[in-house]
């Protein structure tokens, strides 16, 4: 048997953070949110003008996509800023569901406008800020020592 040395008792705390690195944190963060917002598009342009060639409206399906996927994004992202400052739980809440609700109308009306599987197109759209968000702090994280 090998002899492993196990550490007893509570975890040790992180410890704490100045002001200056909470403010290169937050600068990091607000560089990534504009990042992700840019490369989002710089992606789905290219590939809804592609799309708008064999029909114009999967290519507005995309582009509604992509526009109402980073107005989402940036919505939760400030609500969540909003709610770390204090802001109410309920509220949180309240204002979530009705984004769920006005996001959620939109694939609808891509649905009305054209072919039924112009929604796909939609969703598409709508995932890719948060995907390239997950793979931007993915990738800072892995850069962290």
């Amino acid at each position: 048997m090998s002899s492993t040395k196990i550490e007893e008792g509570p975890p040790k705390a992180e410890t704490n953070r100045t002001p200056a690195g909470a403010a290169t944190e937050m600068h990091a963060y607000n560089a990534r949110k504009r990042s992700v917002c840019a490369s989002s598009l710089l992606l789905i342009v290219p590939v809804a003008a592609l799309a708008s060639t064999r029909a114009p409206v999967l290519g507005l399906d995309l582009l509604l996509g992509v526009f109402g996927g980073i107005a989402y994004a940036l919505l939760l992202m400030r609500t969540n800023e909003r709610l770390g400052d204090g802001f109410s739980l309920g509220a949180h809440a309240r204002s979530s569901v009705l984004r769920v609700f006005a996001f959620g109308a939109l694939p609808v009306l891509t649905a009305v406008i054209g072919p039924i599987w112009g929604m796909g197109l939609y969703f598409a759209g709508f995932f890719t800020p948060l995907a390239l968000y997950v793979l931007a702090v993915k990738r800072e994280i892995s850069r962290q020592p």
